[in-house]
């Protein structure tokens, strides 16, 4: 007698709009080889279209690493990552433009995973979206709100608006420029943003705001704070 071979149960493909759990939402994602980008927010499957356009997103998105980069190179116990697959919950797991968060170490709320993921949350997170109707200002806000995302920064470039969102009782509040155009984080001190500069392409100028929060007594203590490894 021939026995039949068994068939083997093929993992489905992930689909937009799927509604999954985190796990079956990595399992769908890893035997899915040509989707590039896909992020699980509220437990629903969003795909990233493979192709990003220039100036409402790849322009924007360089100069964001450009300032996050300098003040992560002047700052130990501080890391930057671009475009990482945070898991947040159980039903989300985005892939935010980039994050800036403390090393665990050093007192971070965040933790890197045996498997080489970000989980829990990063202590800022920075979207690029093309304008106010994005998800990132609605659902993926939410999710980052009640998973303790401390500051989450959202640029619509295509609206030229930049908002900046800090945690403040479990509800994001909205940072405020100041007199001088300039918003200043409350968790990375020395963080300093040139708003107007920021949209008119003023890379130098976007640079020596930020060196010179760079320079300021706050960061300077916020550097020896990492280095006791306590960030309260």
């Amino acid at each position: 007698m021939v026995k039949t071979p068994p068939k083997y149960q093929t993992i489905p493909q992930l689909e937009n709009g799927d509604k999954l759990t985190r796990y079956e939402f990595e399992r769908r994602y890893n035997a899915t080889p040509n989707v590039k980008k896909a992020e699980l927010i509220e437990g629903i499957v969003y795909i990233m279209p493979a192709a990003l356009r220039f100036r409402s997103h790849g322009q924007p998105h360089a100069r964001i690493l450009t300032w996050l980069g300098t003040y992560e190179t002047a700052t130990p116990s501080i890391s930057l990552a671009v475009e990482p697959t945070v898991r947040l919950d159980l039903d989300n797991e985005p892939q935010s433009d980039a994050v800036l968060l403390i090393d665990q170490v050093a007192g971070g709320q965040a933790r890197v995973s045996e498997d080489d993921y970000i989980e829990g949350a990063p202590e800022l997170v920075v979207e690029i979206a093309a304008s106010s109707v994005a998800i990132d200002l609605h659902a993926k806000k939410q999710a980052y709100r009640r998973n303790g995302v401390k500051e989450y920064i959202v640029w619509q470039v295509l609206e030229q608006r930049l908002t900046w969102f800090y945690l403040e009782q479990g509800e994001y509040l909205e940072l405020e420029p100041d007199a001088d155009g300039i918003i200043r984080s409350r968790i990375f001190p020395g963080l300093w943003l040139a708003v107007a500069e920021l949209f008119a392409g003023n890379k130098q100028a976007v640079v020596t705001v930020l060196q010179t929060g760079l320079q300021s007594r706050e960061h300077g203590a916020f550097v020896q704070q990492l280095a006791l490894g306590n960030n309260s």
